[in-house]
């Protein structure tokens, strides 16, 4: 049963297959985390090559679970948000995030809730299942309705938001912006 997961040392080696699928496709930014250092972020560098280390996957987990907190360091124009992963019998098949505010390029572009399927779990209901598993995460930081955007040409992803009761707002350079209730 798919289940969300704060990011797991233990899943290294699935969430690695995950990202190689995804750098494949030359869709490695679902995955990885590259930033350059700036005032205030002391930058990051976490690509399938340097997520092989064990110690620096561990520091990724740790990294990523701490983007939930106010205080951690983040990249500029970043919010704080939490970012699970979606997993089924301790394979890592994706992963979804929920900001927990918006900017005007988020109102604009990329929501409240995000999310990625690694190519080789895409087409059997994951991320309509586990944006259905995030909405009450959302509702619980007092987040409803949450902003949910995609592609204009991505039906996929059109129709896992729609199964969610996403209700379509209007479109704005390419994208669908769209309402989900998550109360």
């Amino acid at each position: 049963m798919l289940r969300l997961s704060e990011p797991d040392p233990h899943l290294q080696a699935s969430y690695l297959a995950g990202l190689a699928e995804l750098v494949a496709e030359g869709n490695a930014h679902y995955f990885d985390m590259v930033h350059p250092a700036e005032p205030g972020y002391p930058g990051a560098d976490y690509t399938l090559s340097t997520l092989a280390d064990p110690d620096v996957f561990a520091e990724f987990c740790e990294r990523t679970v701490d983007l939930a907190r106010p205080e951690s360091p983040r990249p500029a124009g970043w919010v704080t948000g939490t970012y699970l992963w979606m997993v089924e019998d301790d394979e890592v098949l994706g992963r979804i995030s929920l900001r927990h505010a918006l900017t005007p390029f988020l109102l604009e572009v990329a929501g409240h809730i995000g999310y990625a399927v690694r190519p080789s779990a895409r087409g059997r209901g994951v991320a309509t299942r586990a944006l259905a598993l995030m909405l009450p995460v959302a509702a619980a930081r007092g987040i409803d309705p949450a902003l949910v955007t995609c592609d204009e040409a991505n039906v996929a992803s059109r129709r896992v938001i729609e199964a969610n009761g996403g209700r379509l707002e209007d479109e704005r350079g390419g994208k669908l912006r769209f309402w989900v209730p998550t109360s």
